[in-house]
C-alpha cells in the first residue's frame, strides 16, 4: 500500500466543518497517516489552500515530526515546539500554528501533503 495522509475531521470533497475555520474554534483537524517508506527520520506535513484568491495560501507547517507518529490529535496547541519535538513552522498569516481562514465550500481545495526525510541530519 503507497503512503497516505486522511483525516477523521471530515471526508475528501465536502465541506470543512465550522470549528475549523475562524468562522469557528479555529482548531487543527485530526490527521493521520499510514504506511511510510522504511527509513524514514522525520516528517514533515503542510496545509495549504492552492485555490486562494491570491494564489496558494500556506495555513500550517510542521516539521521534525519523530518517525513514530502517525496520528495527529484535533486541537494541536498553537505553539512552536510540540511536546513530542515536532516544531510548527510560519504559515502564510505569518503565525506558527495552524490558522484557518472562513469556512470553505466543497468546491475549494484545501490538500494536505507531506515530506519524509531519510537522511540523519535535520531539517
Amino acid at each position: 500500500m503507497a503512503f497516505s495522509i486522511s483525516s477523521p475531521s471530515f471526508r475528501n470533497g465536502k465541506d470543512i466543518p465550522k470549528n475549523f475555520t475562524c468562522d469557528g474554534d479555529d482548531v487543527s483537524p485530526a490527521l493521520s497517516w499510514m504506511d511510510p517508506p522504511q527509513g524514514v527520520k522525520s516528517f514533515a506535513l503542510i496545509a495549504d489552500d492552492p485555490d486562494a484568491p491570491k494564489g496558494t495560501w500556506t495555513h500550517w507547517v510542521l516539521v521534525d515530526l519523530p518517525p513514530s507518529t502517525s496520528y495527529l490529535p484535533e486541537g494541536v496547541p498553537k505553539v512552536g515546539e510540540l511536546p513530542d519535538g515536532g516544531r510548527q513552522g510560519i504559515n502564510d498569516f505569518p503565525k506558527s500554528a495552524m490558522e484557518a481562514h472562513a469556512r470553505l465550500p466543497a468546491n475549494r481545495i484545501v490538500t494536505f501533503s507531506s515530506c519524509m526525510r531519510l537522511t540523519t541530519s535535520s531539517i
